[in-house]
């Protein structure tokens, strides 16, 4: 049964009902949404409080990491008395304060094939905030599976990356661009991150989340953006369907 916003939820979302874009059946769409984020890392910390405090219905998060001293330089959704608790359970706390409206679940694993199978459905996006290709490709053939919208982005150095995902026929899903590229070989650890840049890639991320879910504009799909921090440029390129894919293909 869709939900209908009442009083108090048309107050609070006001600046979003206003903008023609996603007036009160945008904001609706929201209220009856189920997301799933994969990692409640730097990405994810960014990510998460624009989807709670937007109205996003229902949020799984999936992070098997505990919180290390190193993370709260650019994970500003914990604290240092949180350090060693699981990133999972200490984003729904902190998130469940900011919204107590958003049904809040946290998964404390990994997103494994027998993770996602236990996922509720229907789920209406999944965001890959996470940081190996094993993880991600395997996001990816979930989404295709289920046919399921991907909104993608990654950050290391000074450098970002965002990218969506329609999953419709025809049309490039993540392991076609992924092919391109091995894991990476280095990690933030070794090569460090700039904190705000995961906030840039994460609420652009966010925005690209709220667009699909509402209908507002045109989402990304298809397209990879590159963003470069020391020089505050972007770039865009268009990803093509590759024809032998094996999530896809």
């Amino acid at each position: 049964m869709m939900k209908t916003l009442t009083h108090e939820q048309m107050l609070r979302y006001n600046r979003h009902i206003v903008l023609p874009a996603i007036d009160m059946e945008g904001q609706e769409r929201l209220l009856n949404s189920q997301v799933v984020v994969i990692g409640a890392g730097g990405l994810g910390c960014a990510v998460l409080p624009y989807l709670v405090s937007a109205g996003v219905g229902s949020v799984t998060i999936i992070d098997a990491d505990t919180i290390e001293r190193s993370n709260l330089q650019r994970q500003p959704l914990y604290r240092e008395q949180d350090v060693g608790g699981s990133k999972a359970e200490t984003a729904q706390q902190q998130l469940q304060q900011l919204n107590s409206e958003t049904q809040l679940r946290a998964i404390h694993g990994w997103a494994d094939a027998d993770t996602l199978a236990s996922l509720e459905q229907p789920i209406d996006l999944i965001i890959d905030c996470c940081d190996n290709l094993t993880t991600r490709n395997l996001v990816n053939e979930f989404c295709v599976k289920h046919s399921i919208p991907l909104v993608s982005g990654s950050a290391i150095r000074f450098e970002g990356q965002l990218a969506a995902f329609s999953m419709q026929p025809g049309e490039p899903c993540y392991q076609c661009f992924s092919r391109l590229f091995g894991e990476q070989s280095l990690s933030c650890t070794e090569s460090g991150v700039a904190s705000p840049l995961v906030g840039v890639v994460g609420s652009m991320q966010a925005l690209e989340a709220l667009k699909i879910l509402t209908g507002a504009g045109k989402p990304l799909f298809g397209q990879l953006l590159m963003f470069d921090g020391l020089n505050a440029e972007w770039q865009r390129f268009k990803l093509s369907p590759f024809p032998n894919c094996p999530a896809c293909g």
